[in-house]
C-alpha cells in the first residue's frame, strides 16, 4: 500500500515539473512562475511525504492491531483446544477405567457363576441321595407303622382324611352359617312382606273330603229292594257304579264307599234317583246311570268354564277346562283339589304381582299345577307327569309346564311365576286344617321323622311336634358346637326330604344348650 502511494506521488511531481519546464522553455517570462510552481511542488511533495509517513504509521498501527487480535484469538483457540483435549483425555481415561472395571466384574461374576453351578450340581447330587434315603426311610416307616398298627397304608390314609374332614367340619359350618345368616337377613323382610300380602288379600274356604257318602232312606224296607233277589240289584249297582255299597244295621241309611270322589258322587245321585223312582232293577240302574253320567259330564264342563271365566283366563282348550271342573271330585290328604288349585291360583297371582311378575300367567299356572290329579284314576303315572304331558299336548306356556314340575321339586323354578306357584302351593297345603291324614299314616310319618333325627351322632332326643310339621332335636352340647348344629339341621332336613312323604314343609329345630353347675362349699 505504501509503495503504491510513493509511485503515485512521484508521477504527479514529474508531470508538474515537465509541464512547468516546457512552459519556461517556451516563454522566459514564465520562469518566475516556474520557480513558484517548483516551490509549490516541493510543498506538495513535502505534504505528500508527510501523508505517506502518516499512512505508513496508520498502516503499521492497523497491522499491529490486527496481529494483536489475531494473536489473542489464536491464544484463545489454543487454550480452548487444550481444555477440550484434556476433557477428552479425561473421559477416555474414565471410559478405559470403567471398561477395565466392568471387564473385571464380568470375569469375577463368570467365575462365581461357574462356582455356583458346580456347587448346585453337587447339591443336586446330594439332594438326590437324600431323596432316595428319605423314600427308603418312608417305606421302612410305613412298613413299621403297618406292622405296629395293623393297618395298611390305604386304611391309615382314610383315617387321616376322615380326621381332617372332622377338623374342617367346624370351619365349614361356620362359613355356611355366616352366608346363610346374610342371605336370611336380606330376604326375610321381603319374603314376610310378600307372604303377608298374599295371605291377607286372599282368604278362601276349604273342604275336607271323606271316603264315604251316606244316603238317607225313607224306610228300612228300601234296603231289601236295593239288595234285590239273590243280591242281583246290589251287584249291578256295584258293577255299574264302581263303588262299594255297605248296608248294615244303621237305620234308614246306606253307605257308598270309594276313593274316587267323582265316581262316588255319580253313584250317590243314581241311588237317590232310584229310591225316588222306586223301580230298582238292573236295566233301570243302567239307564239312570247313563243319564246321570252325561249330566255330570256337562256339569263339570260348565263348572270348568265358570272357573276359567271367573279367573279371567282365555284361550284354554276345552279338554283342560273339563278337567279343571273334574278337580272338584278329587282330594289329596282330605283337601279338595279344585279348592286347593283355586287357592294356589289366587295366592300365586298376588305373589307374582308383588315380585314384578306376570299376574295372569301366574294365575294360569296356579290353576293348572295339579291338573294331572284329574287323570290319576284313569291313567298310570304321577299327577306331575300326567299334568305336564297334558299341558304340553294342548300348547300351554313353558312357564305353566315348569310350574307343574317345580312344585314337587322335579325341576328348579325358572321364572317368577313358577316360584310364586311353588310358594302358593306350600302355603295352601301347609296351613292348619287344610289337609287331613289317616291316623296310621300320620303316626308312621312322625315316627320316621323322629328316627331320622335320633340316628344322627350327637343327638340326645328328638320330638315331632305341631302335628308332625316340626321336629325338635336336642343336641349334646359337649359333642356338637354351634356351627355343627347348623350342619346337623341341614343333614336331618335333607334325609327327611329323601326318605319321608309329607305335605307342606317340616321345620327342623336343633337346640343345643350347655349347663354348667358347681357348688360353693
Amino acid at each position: 500500500m505504501i509503495d503504491f502511494l510513493q509511485v503515485g506521488i512521484g508521477s504527479i511531481v514529474g508531470a508538474v515539473g515537465a509541464y512547468f519546464g516546457f512552459k519556461i522553455s517556451k516563454n522566459s517570462k514564465e520562469e518566475l512562475f516556474l520557480e513558484q510552481y517548483k516551490a509549490k511542488a516541493k510543498v506538495i511533495e513535502h505534504e505528500a511525504e508527510k501523508l505517506l509517513q502518516d499512512a505508513k504509521i496508520s498502516a503499521k498501527e492497523i497491522e499491529l492491531d490486527a496481529k494483536s487480535k489475531y494473536d489473542e484469538k489464536l491464544e484463545a483457540y489454543r487454550v480452548e483446544h487444550e481444555k477440550r483435549m484434556q476433557e477428552l483425555q479425561a473421559k477416555d481415561e474414565n471410559l478405559n477405567q470403567l471398561f477395565k472395571d466392568e471387564l473385571k466384574n464380568i470375569t469375577l461374576e463368570k467365575s462365581e457363576i461357574k462356582s455356583i453351578k458346580e456347587e448346585l450340581g453337587k447339591r443336586e447330587e446330594e439332594l438326590e441321595d437324600i431323596k432316595k434315603l428319605y423314600e427308603k426311610k418312608i417305606l421302612e416307616s410305613e412298613k413299621l407303622i403297618e406292622k405296629s398298627s395293623g393297618l395298611t397304608k390305604e386304611e391309615a390314609t382314610q383315617i387321616v382324611l376322615q380326621r381332617a374332614k372332622e377338623d374342617a367340619r367346624g370351619e365349614i359350618a361356620h362359613i355356611v352359617r355366616k352366608y346363610e345368616a346374610d342371605a336370611k337377613a336380606e330376604a326375610k323382610k321381603k319374603a314376610y312382606y310378600i307372604i303377608a300380602q298374599a295371605t291377607t288379600r286372599f282368604a278362601g274356604s276349604f273342604a275336607s273330603e271323606r271316603l264315604i257318602n251316606t244316603v238317607t232312606l225313607p224306610s228300612d224296607d228300601i234296603k231289601g229292594r236295593i239288595i234285590g233277589r239273590e243280591g242281583r240289584n246290589i251287584k249291578s249297582l256295584e258293577s255299574i257304579l264302581g263303588v262299594d255299597i255297605i248296608i248294615d244295621d244303621t237305620p234308614n241309611t246306606i253307605i257308598l264307599s270309594s276313593f274316587n270322589l267323582y265316581r262316588r258322587a255319580i253313584a250317590t245321585k243314581v241311588v237317590e234317583e232310584l229310591i225316588a223312582d222306586g223301580r230298582i232293577q238292573p236295566a233301570r240302574i243302567e239307564d239312570i246311570y247313563n243319564r246321570v253320567h252325561n249330566e255330570f259330564e256337562s256339569q263339570i264342563l260348565e263348572e270348568g268354564e265358570n272357573i276359567v271365566f271367573d279367573l279371567g283366563l282365555n284361550d284354554m282348550h276345552p279338554e283342560i277346562i273339563k278337567l279343571i271342573g273334574k278337580l272338584k271330585f278329587r282330594a289329596s290328604y282330605g283337601q279338595n283339589a279344585l279348592g286347593h288349585s283355586l287357592e294356589v291360583a289366587h295366592l300365586a297371582s298376588i305373589i307374582a304381582a308383588e315380585c314384578g311378575g306376570d299376574e295372569k300367567l301366574a294365575k294360569r299356572a296356579g290353576i293348572l299345577h295339579d291338573i294331572g290329579k284329574a287323570l290319576t284314576h284313569d291313567y298310570e303315572g304321577s299327577h306331575v307327569d300326567l299334568g305336564a304331558d297334558l299341558c304340553r299336548r294342548y300348547k300351554e306356556s313353558d312357564v305353566v309346564i315348569n310350574a307343574i314340575y317345580a312344585h314337587h321339586g322335579h325341576e328348579e323354578p325358572n321364572s317368577i311365576e313358577s316360584a310364586a306357584v311353588c310358594t302358593a302351593d306350600v302355603l295352601s297345603a301347609a296351613r292348619p286344617g287344610a289337609r287331613r291324614e289317616v291316623l296310621e299314616a300320620f303316626l308312621k310319618r312322625v315316627t320316621a321323622i323322629e328316627e331320622i333325627a335320633t340316628s344322627k351322632e350327637g343327638v340326645k332326643q328328638a320330638y315331632a311336634i305341631n302335628a308332625g310339621r316340626e321336629i325338635r332335636v336336642i343336641a349334646n352340647a359337649s359333642l356338637i358346637n354351634d356351627d355343627e348344629a347348623v350342619l346337623l339341621a341341614k343333614e336331618i332336613s335333607k334325609e327327611i326330604e329323601e326318605s319321608v312323604q309329607y305335605p307342606g314343609d317340616i321345620k327342623v329345630n336343633v337346640i343345643r344348650e350347655l349347663r354348667v353347675v358347681n357348688y360353693a362349699k
